[in-house]
């Protein structure tokens, strides 16, 4: 017999839970992936926010599980979240990015989150998980230098007049092919179409099974999108929103766990699965998406840099394909932090700092620093009142 006590501040976290995945929909998950489509004017800010919370949802249940299990027990050894301490960190981590939403800057929900949760995790008397930091500050350090150089190198190859380009984007869908093939799936058991698609008939007997359904995909993808260059103002375009459709869906998937992975720990005390927790975050996700994406887009796709079709490309493709590495890993990021890094690669390339805004990138980053140092901070003398008052 469960006490309704319990119930009543699970309830709250629930809540808080439902807050946070509202917040993430509207600002990092909601925003970025389709910020570089609309800012070349492939799509509307509008219907960019629609499309955004839909792939999102089903990023979130179709792939949010990995992220959810670390954030909920992989960030704090020797302690297990309470209820109570699930809602305080989640409610600090929520309004951090909330102030973001509506001051117009970009508040990183994998630093607040994460910061919110190791907070919380050490005011219950927990240890700090040294090795899992090691690990997910690495990821942190090197987004902005992976994704800024590869969008930079990807802008500078469709802007070789000695390449065709129907050939360099129909490299480029080959590459997104060949990560696709290799994304893991619930439908799947977690696993991933080319470890399925080894499995199958005659590949089963076949050596290297996996890679040959990855270069399969690839060739696929590839031939697909040279076939659609044919026309390459209508190729690039549609390229464009595939890859923004993509990253939408990945980002459902990294970011959702921010929000239901504290509540992980609660599973095996109450009658739900954590299936059910991803679909509550992914509609958390879709709902805020819908109601505050498009101030968040519109400041994305203006704000940092003037981009055009092939710059957004530059910019999406490393975007996807980090996105995707920390979903593989389990690791909480900062979708604002990978975008916005490969935004900045592909202006350089094309215009150098006169095509990115040098204040918006200096204050970012200042607000990136900030909320990690307060959300800890911010978490942990918050707990620590509320234990005392009650």
């Amino acid at each position: 017999m469960i006490a309704l006590d319990f119930l009543a501040i699970v309830l709250v976290a629930s809540l808080a839970s439902l807050f946070m995945a509202w917040t993430i929909g509207a600002g990092s998950s909601g925003s970025t992936p389709f910020a570089p489509a609309a800012g070349a004017n492939v799509i509307s800010v509008m219907r960019a926010g629609f499309l955004v919370g839909i792939l999102g949802f089903f990023g979130a249940v179709l792939q949010g599980a990995n992220v959810a299990g670390t954030v909920g027990t992989g960030l704090v050894r020797g302690i297990t979240l309470t209820p109570g301490a699930v809602a305080v960190g989640l409610f600090v981590a929520a309004a951090l990015v909330s102030i973001g939403i509506f001051t117009g800057y970009p508040i990183p929900t994998g630093f607040t989150a994460t910061g919110a949760v190791i907070g919380v995790g050490l005011a219950l008397g927990g240890l700090p998980a040294w090795g899992n930091y090691q690990m997910i500050g690495s990821m942190w350090v090197l987004v902005p230098f992976v994704g800024s150089s590869v969008a930079y190198a990807t802008a500078r190859l469709l802007r070789d007049g000695r390449i065709p380009e129907r050939v360099s984007v129909a490299v480029l869908a080959g590459l997104v092919g060949a990560i696709i093939a290799n994304m893991s799936f619930v439908f799947l058991d977690n696993q991933s179409i080319a470890t399925v698609g080894a499995r199958w008939g005659p590949l089963s007997s076949l050596p290297g099974g996996e890679i040959v359904v990855t270069l399969a995909l690839a060739l696929l993808a590839g031939a697909l999108v040279a076939w659609d260059m044919a026309d390459a103002d209508r190729g690039l375009r549609h390229f464009l929103l595939i890859l923004g459709g993509l990253v939408a869906f990945s980002a459902g998937a990294s970011q959702v766990g921010l929000a239901v992975g504290p509540l992980v720990p609660l599973v095996d005390r109450l009658p739900i699965t954590l299936l059910a927790l991803l679909v509550g975050g992914g509609i958390g996700l879709l709902a805020g998406s819908w109601m505050g994406a498009p101030r968040m887009i519109k400041a994305l796709s203006q704000d940092y840099s003037s981009l055009g079709p092939r710059r957004s490309i530059a910019a999406l493709v490393p975007s996807f394909a980090l996105a995707q590495t920390a979903v593989l890993f389990g690791i909480p990021v900062s979708f604002n932090e990978i975008i916005l890094s490969a935004i900045i690669g592909s202006g350089f390339a094309a215009g150098g700092k006169s095509s990115v805004s040098q204040s918006k990138m200096r204050n970012t980053v200042v607000a990136w620093v900030l909320s990690l140092t307060i959300a800890i901070a911010g978490s942990y003398g918050a707990y620590t009142v509320v234990t005392m008052l009650l």
